[in-house]
């Protein structure tokens, strides 16, 4: 199935590598011109150069999403260039170490919530400001299939991606009579730089782990993608609030 984003303006944020930028090359070729977000703004940059070198619109935006003011900063700039905003893809999110609650530092919650909880929230407000105004829009947020199920050691984490299948929600029943679909996907063990950070640091949890997704390999994130784009698409259009788990398996054990 081939999605025409001809004419349509995304904006992708953690997309300086991993699902973030496999996503904004998808929306590239696709036909939309594409907003590249990082807490990186030079490996934002640099991807956004990379895909003008081969023909595409983009540009690259440094912004860190806890940050509400780079947030709605974000937005503006990818407005201001672009004229709309019709897809946004929330991806940027951070791990916490393993650690029992007992034993988990204040801090890496704080992080952690901040990141990928807050970040989202801040993300989705100045998104949606722009869409609601339009009458359009669709968004996906990055949760995970830890946002579905509990893991012991992952608390934090856990805890963070099922807030953003909460805010998915409600948001969702929001935005849905003012034409804007929202969206989260719940993705499992997928091949990207935070992964392998995990095999690298913890083999003997990721090997356990591994076991436990029947498909039998780690995901890709080009397969995230494809699930993105069509979350945004105009072959969805009955889709809103879904969490779409994107996990070989492992959730329907």
């Amino acid at each position: 199935m081939s999605l025409n984003f001809h004419g349509r303006v995304a904006l992708v944020t953690g997309a300086a590598s991993g699902m973030g930028l496999a996503t904004a090359k998808a929306f590239a070729k696709a036909g939309a011109s594409v907003a590249l977000a990082d807490v990186n703004g030079n490996a934002a940059q640099a991807a956004a150069d990379e895909l003008k070198a081969a023909g595409f619109k983009a540009i690259g935006i440094s912004c860190d999403v806890a940050d509400i003011s780079q947030a709605e900063s974000m937005v503006h700039q990818t407005v201001s260039t672009f004229g709309r905003l019709d897809a946004a893809f929330n991806n940027a999110g951070v791990q916490s170490p393993v650690a029992e609650t007992a034993d988990a530092e204040p801090g890496d919650y704080d992080f952690v919530m901040g990141v990928n909880l807050r970040g989202i929230w801040n993300c989705m407000k100045f998104e949606l400001q722009q869409m609601r105004s339009q009458g359009s829009g669709a968004i996906v947020n990055n949760s995970s299939l830890g946002g579905l199920v509990g893991i012991a050691g992952r608390g934090i984490y856990h805890a963070s991606k099922h807030g953003v299948v909460g805010l998915t929600k409600s948001v969702g029943l929001e935005c849905a009579p003012q034409g804007i679909r929202v969206n989260a996907i719940c993705p499992g063990i997928i091949e990207t730089p935070m992964v392998a950070g995990m095999l690298k640091s913890q083999p003997s949890a990721m090997a356990e782990l591994m076991k436990e997704v029947p498909i039998g390999r780690l995901g890709r994130a080009e397969e995230i993608a494809d699930a993105v784009l069509w979350l945004c698409g105009p072959t969805s259009t009955f889709v809103i609030g879904h969490a779409l788990p994107i996990d070989g398996g492992y959730t329907v054990r």
